[in-house]
């Protein structure tokens, strides 16, 4: 079921209604169902991998809860009477339980998400990101962040709520759970906020992302034709349509818990306003990279074998090299798995390896970054810092050039192509409208993107949405009335209209 869809529309309005008129103890099933309800309309075959998923976290998590009370509970009885050496080979003993208890658990589970993105099979919606939820509840719980949900129920509901299965973000227990659970009673203001929240994300999906994709489609429908000057337009579209696109959908799934009055974190901050590719990835899928940095940078970074492995190289290779190795590495695993979570080819883990590379080479050259902004004058006014901006953005389009192309050959060969072949004249000569886009295209595409620039920079002082709440009605209402009809007219949809997917649903 497509989030843009009338089908969605309609379901998600009967969802809201009924929600708000259960009893609130009931209203955590009651999601649950219709979390059940909107996966199924996927294909029943993803119910398998959601549930078997949900079973194996579910039953790890308790078996580990379980040790811990019988520790503690043990600990506190001989707390003064063994003495503390073997007090520690026996804790250290069960928490190597746990350990084994979650290593199975992951193994299970990521083996369950491989099998799903095999090629030739059919990806359950949403398989990645439940997946990554899950086991980041399963970690919390080893870690003794979080107790161990007892009610199968609820554990599911937070695994599979349905907003977020599309396309994240990824939340954590403790964050999610509290809204989720409770059962919030009825608030006009978290309707209105959550449904401004909808449109706006309307508006980017189906306004500018989906306008853009045929540009897009038509530069990399022929490798042969639509190369030099074409890439370096293709990387920009692309990356605009992805921003589009992805944020949209990020849009509408919190618009709609919102609605449901259930708070969910952000996953975007203004991505393009960042002055490093650091700060990008800061403000760009935040729950990803959280998950990623928390679950196992941290986990790799501390690891006994890595800190031996760091002392044996500042011995031999300098303290400074060595002091900085648990970095480099865990931070290469990071972005390796960053690259494979996002689908099984050599595409994107050189995807992930370029965003290590230039991370790592730029940690080490900020002592002489540091130095040069040193010795610019202007270097802390506004023309600097768009420099910034846009030397960054146009780095993340060089890199998002991997997810235009199915293999790093082709990738690397088009991007060569911009120095090699030139052509820049088809910036100039009218060449662009062969593309797919007509004049109207253009200018609605244009459009749109100054009204999400405007949108953004206003929400550096604070929630527009909260703001346009605090307008006088008839002010309110004209402002949601030219959204709903920039959306109505101008959107890409309707009967004989192939709806595109969002991008991010294929990882």
């Amino acid at each position: 079921m497509l989030l843009t869809s009338y089908e969605f529309i309609g379901f998600l309005a009967l969802v809201i209604i009924i929600n708000y008129l259960c009893p609130k103890k009931a209203r955590k099933y009651f999601l649950l169902a219709a979390s059940v309800l909107f996966y199924a309309t996927a294909g029943l075959w993803g119910l398998l991998y959601i549930g078997a998923i949900t079973v194996l976290v579910y039953i790890s998590s308790r078996l580990i809860g379980k040790n811990q009370e019988a520790y503690a509970v043990w600990a506190k009885e001989n707390k003064a009477v063994l003495p503390k050496e073997q007090r520690k080979a026996y804790r250290e003993k069960q928490a190597g339980k746990r350990l084994l208890f979650l290593t199975v658990a992951v193994i299970l589970c990521l083996g369950v998400m491989v099998i799903g993105r095999i090629p030739g099979l059919i990806a359950p919606m949403g398989l990645s990101f439940y997946t990554l939820q899950a086991l980041g509840y399963l970690i919390d719980v080893n870690r003794e962040n979080i107790k161990p949900e007892r009610n199968f129920f609820k554990l599911s509901l937070f695994i599979g709520f349905f907003p977020q299965l599309v396309q994240g973000p990824i939340s954590r227990y403790e964050e999610l759970a509290p809204s989720l659970f409770e059962g919030r009673d009825f608030d006009i203001k978290n309707i209105s906020l959550g449904v401004w929240r909808i449109m706006w994300g309307f508006f980017k999906k189906l306004v500018i992302a989906d306008r853009l994709f045929s540009g897009v489609q038509t530069i990399t429908s022929d490798t042969s034709k639509y190369r030099g000057a074409y890439i370096l337009v293709l990387m920009i579209l692309f990356s605009l349509e992805l921003y589009a696109d992805f944020s949209g959908g990020i849009d509408i799934v919190i618009g709609t818990a919102k609605a449901l009055g259930i708070d969910v974190q952000e996953n975007f901050i203004r991505p393009y306003f960042s002055k490093s590719l650091k700060e990008y990835w800061r403000r760009w899928h935040i729950t990803m990279c959280n998950w990623f940095r928390n679950y196992l940078f941290y986990s790799v970074s501390t690891a006994k074998w890595l800190q031996k492995f760091s002392k044996f190289c500042r011995k031999r290779m300098g303290e400074a090299f060595g002091k900085r190795l648990p970095l480099y590495v865990a931070t290469f695993i990071v972005w390796g798995a960053t690259g494979l979570w996002h689908g099984f080819t050599w595409n994107y883990f050189v995807w992930g390896l370029s965003n290590w590379f230039i991370l790592m080479l730029s940690e080490e050259l900020e002592p002489v970054y540091e130095k040069i902004r040193g010795h610019i004058p202007f270097a802390d006014k506004l023309p600097y810092r768009l420099f910034q901006m846009g030397r960054t953005f146009l780095l993340v389009c060089c890199m998002n050039l991997f997810d235009c192309y199915s293999s790093v050959g082709d990738t690397l060969g088009m991007f060569g192509s911009i120095f090699t072949e030139g052509n820049f004249g088809i910036l100039f000569d009218g060449s662009l409208a062969g593309i797919g886009y007509s004049l109207s295209d253009a200018v609605i595409i244009a459009a749109g993107l100054l009204i999400m620039l405007c949108v953004s920079l206003l929400q550096r002082k604070g929630s527009v949405r909260e703001r346009i709440l605090r307008l006088a009605p008839p002010a309110r209402y004209a402002l949601f009335t030219c959204l709903l009809v920039a959306v109505l007219l101008f959107g890409i949809y309707g009967v004989g209209y192939d709806s595109t997917q969002f991008i991010y649903n294929r990882f």
